[in-house]
């Protein structure tokens, strides 16, 4: 193989790669990119249902009270109860 050819595959694998690295690098922007629109969606919708949390203690706080209580006696119970389950095991 002449040295020309040989320049030549080096030229053409050195273009080849640096191909590569720009698709590599688009690929990985546009990565970035879809994360941080998937990010501010969940942020958006985590801000609606604040506010929807908020209006409806507003309008209903018994209830939203109650609500509340029960959910706290329901994890509380189940806590127990996987301490208690994971100590009976040891």
């Amino acid at each position: 193989m002449s040295t020309e050819s040989g320049n030549h595959l080096i030229d053409r694998a050195a273009m080849s790669t640096d191909l590569a690295t720009e698709h590599a690098l688009g690929a990985a922007q546009r990565g970035v990119a879809a994360l941080r629109d998937g990010r501010q969606q969940m942020v958006d919708r985590a801000h609606v249902a604040s506010d929807a949390a908020v209006g409806y203690i507003k309008d209903e706080p018994v209830k939203s009270l109650l609500i509340a209580a029960a959910a706290g006696a329901v994890l509380m119970g189940l806590l127990g109860w996987l301490t208690r389950a994971r100590s009976d095991r040891y």
